[in-house]
C-alpha cells in the first residue's frame, strides 16, 4: 500500500510483549479508513503460531527483518528466559532463613512482631506491592563483555582505590553522537524512527548529566568531580560551560545503563513507550558492546592523586 512502511507478504519481527517474534504481513489497511492521513495497520502471522494469533497491530510493534533487529531478538529472548529461571528458582534453605530473619527485623523495626502487624498496615503492604506491581517491567540488554568491564570498573574504584583518568577521549556526548550517525541511515523512510533515535539520543545526554553526581559515583571518585564541577562553573577555561556528559566516558556510560530499568520504572512512562526506550538501549549497547576496544580505553589513576 503507497505510503506503508511494510508490504502485505513481507516477513518481519513483531513485539509479542517483550519478545520480537518471527512473522509475515498479512494485510495493510489505515486505521481510519475515512481518512488518508490515519496511521497503517497490519495484520500478522506469527511464525509457528496459530491463525487464532493472528493479531492487527500497529506499525511501532513492527522491526525489519536484518541482521541487526535478528540479534536484538535473539538477546531479547535469552535475557527473558534467564529472568523467568530466576524468578522461578526455589529458595535454598539459607535464602529461606535471611528472608524469615528479615521479616522479624523489618516487623521489629516497625513496632510490632509476625503475624501481628495492623490492619492499616496490612493495607499499606498491599497498597505498595500493587504499585510495584503496576509499573512497567524493564530489562535492558546487556553483553557480557560490558558486564565484565562493569564489575572490572566497580573493582578498580572500589578495591583498589583508582579512579578514571578524565577527560575521557571518547566523552558521553561523542558515543552517542556516533552511535546517532551510524544507525540514522538505518531508518530512512521512517520519521518516526528517526524521531525516536533523536529523543533517546537526547534523553540519554540529559539523564547522564543529571544522575551522574546522584547514583554513578562511587565514593573515591566524589573529589575528582567536585574539581571538574568547579572547572564547569567557571567563566574560562577548556571545561567552561561543559558538563559530564563532556567529560565522563564509556565506563560511566554503562554504569548508567545498569540503573535504567530503575529510573525508567519511576517515569510515568506507558507501556509502549517504556519497551521502545528498552529497546533503544538495548540496541545502543549491543553497539557500545561491538565497539569496545574503541572506546573503553580510558586508564586509571589513583585516587589521591587527582584533585
Amino acid at each position: 500500500m503507497p505510503g506503508a512502511n511494510y508490504n502485505k507478504d513481507e516477513k518481519v519481527l513483531c513485539f509479542h510483549h517483550e519478545i520480537l517474534y518471527d512473522a509475515k504481513i498479512l494485510d495493510v489497511r489505515l486505521k481510519d479508513p475515512k481518512d488518508k492521513k490515519s496511521a497503517y495497520e497490519y495484520q500478522v502471522h506469527y511464525k509457528g503460531w496459530k491463525n487464532t494469533w493472528d493479531d492487527w497491530v500497529p506499525e511501532d510493534r513492527l522491526r525489519k527483518l536484518n541482521d541487526v533487529n535478528r540479534e536484538l531478538a535473539n538477546n531479547l529472548r535469552r535475557e527473558a528466559e534467564a529472568s523467568f529461571r530466576l524468578k522461578n528458582a526455589k529458595p535454598t534453605g539459607k535464602k529461606r532463613a535471611a528472608s524469615d530473619r528479615d521479616d522479624v527485623r523489618d516487623s521489629e523495626e516497625r513496632g510490632s512482631v509476625p503475624g501481628r502487624a495492623t490492619k492499616r498496615a496490612r493495607e499499606m503492604d498491599i497498597e505498595k506491592e500493587e504499585t510495584y506491581l503496576m509499573r512497567p517491567s524493564v530489562r535492558i540488554m546487556m553483553p557480557d563483555n560490558l558486564k565484565s568491564l562493569l564489575v572490572d570498573d566497580w573493582e578498580q574504584v572500589t578495591k583498589n582505590q583508582y579512579v578514571v583518568s578524565l577527560p575521557s577521549k571518547y566523552p558521553v556526548r561523542k558515543i552517542l553522537r556516533d552511535w546517532y550517525e551510524e544507525e540514522l541511515p538505518k531508518r530512512k523512510g521512517s520519521s518516526a524512527d528517526e524521531d525516536v533515535l533523536e529523543e533517546v539520543v537526547t534523553g540519554l545526554q540529559e539523564y547522564f548529566d543529571k544522575c551522574l553526581d546522584k547514583i554513578l559515583l562511587y565514593r573515591y571518585e566524589r573529589a575528582q568531580y567536585r574539581g571538574l564541577r568547579r572547572k564547569f562553573e567557571a567563566a574560562t577555561g577548556l571545561l567552561a560551560d561543559k558538563g559530564p556528559a563532556d567529560v565522563y566516558g564509556a565506563e560511566h556510560l554503562i554504569r548508567l545503563f545498569s540503573n535504567m530499568p530503575e529510573l525508567i520504572a519511576q517515569t510515568n512512562m506507558d507501556v509502549q513507550a517504556t519497551n521502545r526506550m528498552r529497546e533503544e538501549i538495548s540496541k545502543l549497547s549491543m553497539w557500545l558492546s561491538k565497539h569496545s576496544e574503541k572506546y573503553f580505553t580510558t586508564s586509571y589513576v589513583l585516587a589521591e592523586s587527582t584533585y
